[in-house]
């Protein structure tokens, strides 16, 4: 009898989760364009460094965290702290509330941000929750207004506040609405950790999800940001129709449960979007 020589198995493919993570220096790097600006590009991304921080950064740990050179940082760090946007006390710099102007300059120039608030205190005041209003920014939602009866997360969540948008509702109903192309680019930059044990974190399962947001015109999440934490966000649209942002309402896991939120919190917060999607173009 001829022996037969067992095929090789064949290779898994990597999932996101597993594929390595380009750091900030070598994306910058990798962009052709002849009109980039490197040393602004490097600029912005040693004041982002301080964005996950509460305490004063070394050169040696923002050049960790960007992989941009330490000698850039450097001159970064001295052009900011001349500027007036950072401050030095011997190798330690952390920002100064001038940094806050950059900021504001976007929140208060767009409608959502500046007339918004009485909305959010409406459907704040209704449910006896948090509501919170965000957009889509790159890979992450970022927060633009909110109106806060108590913290429910382990961190404080304010206008410029930023998370994930893979594992938030507000980020899944904005994910949801994007163009294919849109979101396999997205899906291609983003890294997918488990925040908690019950994250999603496959790119399938992920993918599964999003088509059933989009036919249910809204997104629940169940302790995936944070244990304890469940929120419920819909769309917001312009007179397009196109989605331009989500509204959100958080409570604690322990009080309210996803039934709750379908019967009790969806209505208020769709009528909450409807009267929102007056302030978009």
């Amino acid at each position: 009898m001829a022996k037969t020589t067992p095929k090789p198995a064949a290779a898994t493919p990597a999932t996101v989760a597993d594929a390595p993570e380009r750091s900030i220096a070598e994306e910058i790097d990798a962009l052709t364009d002849p009109s980039f600006m490197t040393s602004l590009a490097r600029g912005l991304a040693v004041l982002r460094a301080f964005s996950d921080s509460r305490r004063a950064l070394t050169i040696a740990q923002i050049s960790q965290k960007t992989g941009i050179p330490r000698a850039a940082v450097r001159r970064c760090l001295h052009t900011l702290k001349q500027l007036g946007y950072a401050e030095a006390e011997m190798n330690n710099f952390s920002l100064r509330p001038k940094v806050l102007t950059l900021g504001y300059s976007y929140l208060s120039s767009t409608p959502l941000a500046v007339s918004s608030q009485p909305y959010l205190n409406n459907v704040s005041r209704a449910l006896n929750e948090s509501c919170s209003l965000a957009v889509l920014d790159d890979s992450e939602v970022l927060y633009i207004a909110r109106s806060a009866t108590s913290r429910v997360m382990s961190v404080a969540l304010n206008a410029g506040s930023r998370l994930p948008a893979y594992c938030t509702s507000l980020g899944r109903v904005m994910l949801a609405h994007l163009e294919p192309d849109e979101l396999d680019a997205y899906f291609a930059r983003t890294k997918l950790r488990p925040m908690t044990e019950r994250t999603v974190v496959s790119q399938k399962r992920l993918r599964e999800i999003l088509a059933g947001v989009r036919q249910q015109g809204y997104a629940i999440n169940d302790e995936e940001l944070e244990l304890g934490l469940r929120s419920i966000a819909v769309p917001v649209r312009g007179a397009s129709g196109k989605v331009l942002a989500a509204l959100n309402v958080g409570a604690q896991a322990a009080r309210v449960s996803t039934t709750q939120m379908e019967t009790e919190f969806l209505p208020v917060l769709q009528r909450g979007a409807q009267e929102l999607s007056i302030l978009l173009p």
